[in-house]
């Protein structure tokens, strides 16, 4: 095949336009099929079209996930982290329209660890000299520029981490108001998400614990409480 065949998108099958191909290790994607795919996801050129057909309905499901979300807590504000502590479930997103930009739903469960990157450039500062040239101070001076960014560490079968940065502008420092804004939320979103991964952990432990025998106040019998903490015999909630 000649390098401007007409190709077609193995997905949907519509013509591809000239510099709209993606390929794919098995075929070749439209940009429209491809804008549907997971922000999150970085894979594209290894993946098959089975592949890319799974994530694809994967993604048209959560469509149903992002209805029913209902935003408890909000963290950020260029990109915001949005709990909805009553489903435990968060999303991740820069977008105003959620039901446009379809982000991910997660459980809380899927979180497997969340840490603030911080990036330092060091930039060496010049003067002129007399003849107009830029030359280094002597000692050298440097200038410090820094970027945050959030990563928070998933369970998904697309993805493994959603990365996004807090600040817009570069940051100055330390001394800069707009350093310690974009770390207070930095540290924020991962305090609560590492919070969110231990109680999680909490939770598995405690269920797979040995239960212990009580006696019931209401029946007196010896039972083990049930899935609601209730005697297995007469029912009355037990002290446990």
């Amino acid at each position: 095949m000649g390098l401007f065949d007409k190709k077609f998108c193995s997905v949907c099958g519509d013509k591809i336009g000239l510099l709209g191909n993606r390929k794919l290790e098995d075929g070749n994607l439209c940009k429209e099929c491809a804008s549907k795919l997971s922000p999150w996801f970085s894979e594209r050129r290894h993946s098959t079209v089975a592949d890319i057909k799974e994530q694809l309905a994967y993604r048209e499901a959560n469509k149903a996930e992002v209805e029913a979300f209902h935003t408890t807590r909000t963290m950020g504000e260029r990109t915001k982290v949005l709990l909805d502590e009553d489903a435990r479930k968060f999303m991740v997103t820069s977008a105003s329209n959620l039901k446009d930009a379809n982000p991910d739903v997660l459980k809380f469960e899927d979180v497997t660890g969340c840490d603030l990157d911080i990036d330092e450039r060091k930039v060496e500062q010049k003067m002129k000299n007399a003849e107009g040239k830029e030359v280094s101070y002597n000692p050298p001076r440097y200038k410090y520029e820094y970027n945050m960014s959030v990563v928070i560490n998933v369970n998904n079968p697309y993805f493994d981490d959603m990365r996004f940065q807090i600040n817009g502008s570069t940051l100055q420092g330390k001394t800069d108001p707009d350093y310690r804004r974009c770390e207070a939320i930095g540290l924020e979103i991962r305090k609560t998400m590492n919070e969110i991964r231990q109680g999680i952990r909490e939770g598995i432990a405690a269920a797979a614990a040995p239960k212990t025998a009580v006696t019931c106040p209401s029946c007196g019998a010896s039972t083990i409480p049930d899935a609601n903490g209730c005697c297995e015999y007469c029912g009355a909630a037990l002290k446990v």
